[in-house]
């Protein structure tokens, strides 16, 4: 599984889950605590500001308490996704296409294959040119 934070400029932040790992709610909070972080580092003058804005589904830990709390006590602003509303997920319909193209006729033997093969995508997306 991927975790994928981005914006209009290019991928801000991304890590995979290991296999068999739950995405609960302790482990998407120690994740936006690293996205946080990664905001510091390359979108300095948006982290100066506080001039950027999280939206994210409504997948259980994202709606957790502690969670909420965390980005509450952040002053980070979160868009609310509403319920069965797919056509507001920007990863599924213009990040992850262009990421399987990139991966289409492929083999791959095993998951670390796959995360290698994923990265240099990644790490050089640029929003128009992946």
């Amino acid at each position: 599984m991927l975790e994928l934070f981005f914006d209009d400029d290019s991928v801000i932040h991304y890590e995979f889950i290991p296999e068999g790992q739950t995405v609960n709610k302790e482990l998407y909070l120690e994740i936006l605590k690293r996205l946080r972080d990664a905001i510091r580092r390359k979108r300095p003058e948006k982290w100066a500001t506080n001039d950027w804005f999280l939206l994210h589904d409504n997948a259980p830990p994202h709606r957790a308490l502690i969670v909420k709390k965390y980005l509450t006590r952040h002053s980070v602003t979160n868009l609310e996704h509403p319920p069965y509303s797919s056509d507001l997920a920007p990863a599924d319909f213009y990040l992850l296409p262009r990421l399987k193209m990139k991966l289409k006729g492929h083999r791959f033997v095993d998951s670390d294959e796959v995360i290698e093969a994923t990265e240099g995508p990644l790490k050089k997306w640029i929003p128009g040119v992946f």
